[in-house]
């Protein structure tokens, strides 16, 4: 699924990104600064409101 996320400025806010995603277990996260987006690849039963929650806990908003 591709998230749009707003408030990446850097490659640090593309890691921060990165790692929130991919502290919950089973998923893998590809950010892009440029477009500003997340490709996640979860397992069934992760929720696109726990990617958010993951997401908004490292201090970026996900625009839906």
């Amino acid at each position: 699924m591709t998230i749009k996320i707003e408030g990446m400025m850097c490659q640090h806010c593309v890691s921060q990104v990165k790692a929130a995603l991919e502290k919950i277990p089973g998923v893998s996260a590809a950010v892009d600064l440029t477009s500003k987006t997340a490709e996640v690849t979860a397992p069934d039963g992760v929720s696109f409101e726990v990617l958010k929650e993951a997401v908004e806990k490292a201090g970026y908003k996900v625009a839906e």
